[in-house]
C-alpha cells in the first residue's frame, strides 16, 4: 500500500451504529486500537446519544446530529498526529452508542407473596403483576454507574434489578395505602402511579426513567379467594333458608357420590336430608306446583339436621382448614388452638380471635374431670 492510500485512509472515516436486536442499550463502536481518526464523521441518530470517552475518562455526550471530530471539538486523537510514535497513538478513544428509545412491554410480578393488613379480613396476603417502559435518560451516568467498559449491553442485564425495585416499592405503597383489598382493582391507576413515583427515585441514579407503569392483577390466596365466593353466594342467596336448602342438596350429592369418604356419617346425613327434601315437596304437591285436593294432610316433618360450622386459622401468614368443632376441640387440647388464635368461618365479618368467638370459647373453659383415683 502506498503512503498516499495510507494518509488517505487515515484522514477518512464514518462512525455510525444502526441497531436491528431490539434489545441492545448500549454498543460500542469497534475501531482497531479503538483508534479515532482526525476529521472522522460521527453521526447520530434520533434515538440515539453517542458518549466519547477518551483514555478511560468521559469526555463528552453527542446528541442526534452530523459532527465532524476535528480540533475544534474533541482532541486531536489520530495516529496523523504522532510521527514521533510511528503513526502507532499511545492514546487510545472509545465511542459508546446509548439507545435513548423507550423499551416496552417489560414484565414485573412479585416473586413470593406480600403480607399485609387488610381493613376487613385482617392479616392476609396478595400477588401483583404488570408491565413497565424504561428509557435512558442521562446516557453519561448510565454508562458510568450501569455499563462500565461492556462492549454490548442488553436490556436483559438490568431489568432483573429494575424488577426488584419495583416490588419493594410495591409492597411499601401498598403497605402503607391503607386500601381494601377489595377496592384495590378500582385504584389501580393511582396505585401505579404512586409506585411510578416512588420507582423514578432510584432508577434516576442509574440514568434512567420509568415512563409508564401498570398495574395488570391483584390476587389473593386460593383459600381466601374460595371464602369470598362463598361469601358473595350468601349474598345472592338472599333468602338464608332457601340458600340452607341449597347448602344441603350439595351436601347430599356429595355424600352420594362418595358414600366410603364419610362413612356412616355421610349415608345418614344423606337420608336425613332425603327425607326432609321429600316432606317438603309432598306439601307443594306432586309438580311442585299447589297439593293436591285429595292429599290426606300429613304433620309436619322434621327440620334438616343443622349444617355443621367449619373453621378457618390463621397461622403465619398461612391458611389451615376447614376444621370442624370437634377438631378444634382436639387441637385446643393439644395447643395447636389458643386463645389468641385466629379464626374464620363463613359468615363472620373478617378474622377474630378464638377467645371472642361464642362457639370456640367454651373450648378453653371446659376442663376434664380428675381422673379416676386421683
Amino acid at each position: 500500500m502506498g503512503i498516499f492510500d495510507f494518509l488517505t485512509g487515515e484522514f477518512i472515516d464514518v462512525i455510525h451504529w444502526v441497531d436491528d436486536t431490539r434489545d441492545t442499550l448500549v454498543w460500542r463502536f469497534e475501531r482497531e486500537g479503538h483508534e479515532i481518526k482526525y476529521g472522522a464523521k460521527l453521526t447520530v441518530r434520533e434515538g440515539q446519544a453517542a458518549v466519547f470517552v477518551h483514555e478511560g475518562q468521559l469526555a463528552d455526550v453527542f446528541t442526534p446530529g452530523l459532527y465532524m471530530l476535528e480540533t475544534n471539538n474533541m482532541p486531536i486523537l489520530t495516529t496523523i498526529n504522532h510521527w514521533d510514535h510511528g503513526f502507532k497513538s499511545p492514546f487510545k478513544s472509545e465511542i459508546y452508542f446509548v439507545s435513548t428509545t423507550r423499551f416496552n412491554d417489560l414484565k414485573w410480578g412479585t416473586k413470593n407473596p406480600i403480607m399485609l393488613r387488610d381493613p376487613e379480613f385482617g392479616p392476609t396476603r396478595i400477588r401483583a403483576y404488570g408491565t413497565y417502559s424504561v428509557r435512558v435518560s442521562d446516557p453519561a451516568k448510565f454508562l458510568v454507574e450501569i455499563v462500565g467498559t461492556d462492549g454490548e449491553f442488553t436490556m436483559d442485564e438490568i431489568s432483573f434489578q429494575i424488577r426488584n425495585i419495583i416490588v419493594q416499592a410495591f409492597s411499601r405503597v401498598i403497605a402503607g395505602a391503607g386500601i381494601p383489598v377489595l377496592d384495590m382493582a378500582a385504584n389501580t391507576a393511582d396505585l401505579g402511579a404512586l409506585i411510578a413515583t416512588e420507582i423514578s427515585g432510584i432508577v434516576a441514579e442509574y440514568g434512567l426513567i420509568i415512563p409508564e407503569f401498570y398495574i395488570e392483577n391483584i390476587s389473593l390466596p386460593p383459600a381466601v379467594e374460595a371464602a369470598l365466593d362463598k361469601r358473595t353466594s350468601m349474598g345472592i342467596a338472599g333468602d338464608l333458608g332457601a340458600f340452607t336448602q341449597y347448602s344441603a342438596a350439595e351436601a347430599m350429592t356429595a355424600a352420594a357420590q362418595n358414600p366410603n369418604g364419610g362413612g356412616g356419617m355421610g349415608a345418614g346425613l344423606g337420608m336425613g336430608l332425603g327425607m326432609a327434601m321429600a316432606g317438603q315437596m309432598a306439601q307443594s304437591g306432586p309438580w311442585g306446583g299447589a297439593p293436591a285436593a285429595t292429599a290426606p294432610a300429613k304433620s309436619t316433618p322434621p327440620p334438616p339436621p343443622p349444617v355443621e360450622r367449619v373453621w378457618h386459622i390463621a397461622d403465619d401468614g398461612e391458611t389451615k382448614g376447614p376444621f370442624s368443632k370437634a377438631a378444634m376441640g382436639r387441637m385446643a387440647a393439644l395447643g395447636g388452638v389458643t386463645r389468641d388464635s385466629h379464626v374464620w368461618t363463613p359468615g363472620q365479618d373478617g378474622w377474630m380471635r378464638a377467645e371472642d368467638v361464642a362457639e370456640l370459647a367454651q373450648l378453653f373453659t371446659v376442663l376434664p374431670p380428675p381422673p379416676p383415683g386421683a
